[in-house]
């Protein structure tokens, strides 16, 4: 369910109805996203439909962001209004919507919010984790949980390109086109708070050696695919098949060209999206940046 066209900052609950706050968890490869589309096997299409059956009187739902297709989530943050004559608890609102949800999507948690809250434009950041398996054989289990990369290449240069992104940086070569209307004059200017990679081998019992590779970024906002660019350029920097300078000069010089390579959506998912206001940063080109 799209968000109603007005929704946005200072948005308030209608008369008579309550704002509530949703962390859900889900699985990203049996569906198509989060976000609403005509075609359904969304997260966000088979929540609405789980809280209609509730309550008709219930318009929909609103996330703090869109994952893509087959990205997954333990953190996403979502708020809907339910009439105030629906006398049921935090409790009771996550069992009856996990009893009409199918197993890969889980609502962790269930709160009251206040009036003014919205998910999408209270939030101050978020935080990524995308997941690596680099090895000859990836486990079956983990089909659809991490990028399988056979040959990662320098593991330290790979940390260093990726601790590099910390910091302001206009990111609009490592974004994907929403053909919306609004690419030429978006705003591409982020501020990643962290960067940084965790490697650990893998566990013996795995019978499958190699390395679990994790990337976490953190951040006030981010671009259409922009981790996964970040991600992707990392690994074929560290492989040898893009240089460092290159890179560079992507950040330095945004213009029309675009970083090659985009890693896959199954590694990807979303950790943490933060509303402390005291972590709140005006997204923008900072003074003396660039």
């Amino acid at each position: 369910m799209t968000d109603p066209a007005g929704s946005g900052p200072g948005d308030q609950p209608r008369p008579g109805f309550r704002r509530w706050r949703l962390l859900v968890a889900y699985e990203g490869a049996p569906f198509a996203g989060w976000q609403s589309q005509p075609g359904g096997n969304t997260v966000q299409d088979l929540i609405v439909t789980a809280l209609k059956e509730i309550s008709p009187d219930i318009r929909g739902i609103h996330g703090s962001g869109r994952t893509d297709r087959g990205v997954s989530a333990v953190g996403q943050v979502a708020h809907f209004d339910a009439p105030e004559t629906l006398l049921i608890d935090p409790a009771a609102w996550r069992r009856a919507l996990n009893v009409r949800l199918p197993a890969t999507i889980r609502i962790m948690e269930c709160s009251v919010a206040p009036p003014g809250f919205h998910a999408r434009f209270s939030a101050s950041g978020k935080t990524y984790r995308y997941q690596i398996f680099h090895g000859a054989v990836m486990p079956p289990l983990l089909a659809g949980r991490a990028w399988h990369v056979r040959r990662l290449g320098d593991l330290e240069k790979f940390r260093r390109q990726v601790e590099s992104f910390r910091g302001w940086h206009d990111f609009r070569a490592f974004s994907a086109n929403r053909r919306d209307g609004w690419d030429e004059s978006r705003n591409t200017w982020r501020l990643l708070h962290e960067a940084r990679v965790e490697i650990v081998p893998v566990p013996p019992e795995w019978n499958a050696p190699g390395d679990w590779v994790t990337v976490v970024i953190s951040g006030n906002g981010f671009l259409y695919r922009m981790v996964r660019f970040l991600v992707g350029i990392s690994v074929r920097c560290a492989q040898g098949k893009f240089e460092e300078a290159d890179i560079r000069r992507l950040l330095d010089q945004p213009g029309r060209e675009k970083a090659p390579w985009c890693a896959v959506p199954d590694g990807l998912t979303l950790a943490v999206v933060d509303y402390d206001p005291a972590n709140r940063v005006v997204r923008g080109k900072p003074v003396g940046a660039g």
